[in-house]
C-alpha cells in the first residue's frame, strides 16, 4: 500500500520543524504499531537530516496484562535502560495511538499511580529539561481514536491532517499577540456559566506551542501561582485518562487546592488521582486553546486542549519553563468549553464568550 503523502508532509514537519534534528543527534522515536508507517517515516527523515534515529516500539496488549499480574518489586522497578537511553539523546518524539482506548479501564489505579510515580523522574526530564533534550508529542490517525472521535478513519484522517498541516509561523503571530498580553498579566478570573474561578499567573513565564512542543500546536500555557486559586469549576467534556472516563467533574479550590470533588462517573477513580501526591490536587496549568483547525471534541487531549475557545486546567506538575512550583508524578489535563463564559485579565475582559477583545 503506498505511503500517504500527507504522512511524510507531517514527518518532516517534525523532524525539521517541531525538534529540529541536527546532524549526529540521537532522536528517540516512541510509537506503538498502529503508527508503523509513521515511524518509519519519521526514521527516514531523521536519517536523512544526519541524525540517529532511535526506535521505540509499544506493542498492543501489554500494559494491560503487566498491571494485572506484575508484583510488588516489578512495579517499583525503575527502567534504567530506558533512562540511559533519553538521557544520551538530544530529540525525543512521542507518537499519539491507541489500539484500544479503554485497554486499562479495569486495571487498578493503585497500581497505576505508583507506577507513575515510578517512571516519573524520566517523564520530568524529557517534558522539563530543554536544555538537555528537545520533545514532541505529535498525533497520528488510528482507528480507535477515530471511533473515540465517532468518525470514520477517512475523516478522522482528514481532521488529525487539516489540524497538524499548517502555516504555523502565520499561526504564530496570531498567537503572539494573544500571549504578549498574558505576559504582562498577573491576576485571572473566569467567570460565566459553570465557573467562577480567580487565581493569580506567573504571567511573565507563559508559553506559546506553535507546533513545537506538541504537533498539533494551538495553545498558550502559564502556571498559576500554586496556593492563590479560590472558586469553583464545572468541566463541560469529559476526562480520560488511563482508560477511564470521567464525566461532570466539578472541584471547589481554596488557597489552591481542591477540597471537593464531584462526577457523575468515575468519581472514584478522580479522588484517586487527586491522592496521587502531595502536589496532585493543586493545579500546575492554565492552559488556553487557540488551533483555528480543532473545532471538535475527540476525546483525544493531543487535540481537545487546542481546541478554539476553549481552557483547560491541569492537575499536578507544573512545567518548570513555566515558574514551576508544583511538582507531581500526575499532569492531568481537564477541557472547559468558555463560549459562554469570560476570562477576565487583570480586570480587563480580553475574551468573552470565545471571540478576543485584545
Amino acid at each position: 500500500m503506498p505511503l500517504d503523502l500527507r504522512t511524510q508532509k507531517l514527518a518532516k514537519l517534525v523532524v525539521r520543524y517541531s525538534v529540529f534534528v541536527k546532524p549526529n543527534e540521537n532522536v528517540v522515536i516512541s510509537g506503538s504499531t498502529e503508527a508503523q508507517d509513521f515511524m518509519i517515516a519519521l526514521y527516514k527523515e531523521v536519517l536523512l537530516a544526519g541524525g540517529h534515529p532511535i526506535l521505540r516500539v509499544n506493542l498492543p496488549g501489554l500494559n494491560p496484562f503487566f498491571y494485572k499480574y506484575a508484583k510488588e518489586h516489578q512495579i517499583n522497578k525503575f527502567p534504567d535502560h530506558f533512562d540511559y537511553t533519553v538521557k544520551t539523546a538530544q530529540k525525543y518524539i512521542g507518537i499519539d495511538t491507541e489500539n484500544n482506548t479503554r485497554e486499562l479501564t479495569n486495571c487498578d489505579p493503585k497500581k497505576i499511580t505508583a507506577r507513575q510515580k515510578v517512571t516519573h523522574p524520566i517523564s520530568d526530564y524529557i517534558v522539563n529539561r530543554k536544555d538537555k533534550i528537545r520533545r514532541c508529542t505529535v498525533g497520528f490517525p488510528c482507528l480507535a481514536l477515530a471511533q473515540d472521535a465517532d468518525m470514520s478513519l477517512t475523516d478522522y484522517e482528514s481532521f488529525v491532517f487539516n489540524a497538524c498541516l499548517q502555516d504555523w509561523q502565520k499561526i504564530g503571530k496570531k498567537m503572539d499577540k494573544i500571549l504578549n498580553r498574558f505576559k504582562k498579566g498577573k491576576h485571572v478570573h473566569l467567570i460565566g456559566k459553570n465557573v467562577d474561578l480567580q487565581f493569580d499567573i506567573h504571567g511573565s513565564k507563559a508559553v506559546a506551542d506553535k507546533g513545537e512542543e506538541n504537533m498539533p500546536g494551538g495553545e498558550i500555557f502559564m502556571a498559576p501561582v500554586r496556593e492563590s486559586l479560590n472558586g469553583w469549576i464545572k468541566f463541560d467534556f469529559p476526562a480520560i485518562r488511563d482508560g477511564k472516563e470521567v464525566t461532570d467533574i466539578e472541584l471547589t479550590f481554596r488557597d489552591g487546592k481542591v477540597v471537593e470533588a464531584k462526577a457523575s462517573k468515575n468519581q472514584d477513580f478522580l479522588i484517586e488521582m487527586l491522592k496521587t501526591d502531595e502536589n496532585s490536587s493543586f493545579v500546575g496549568e492554565l492552559g488556553i486553546g487557540l488551533n483555528p483547525k480543532v473545532n471538535k471534541f475527540t476525546k483525544n487531549l493531543l487535540f481537545d486542549e487546542k481546541i478554539d475557545g476553549t481552557i483547560h486546567l491541569a492537575l499536578g506538575m507544573a512545567y518548570k519553563e513555566n515558574g514551576g512550583g508544583n511538582d507531581s508524578a500526575i499532569h492531568w489535563d481537564i477541557v472547559k468549553d468558555m463560549h459562554q463564559a469570560k476570562i477576565i485579565l487583570n480586570g480587563k475582559i480580553i475574551q468573552d464568550k470565545g471571540i478576543w477583545k485584545l
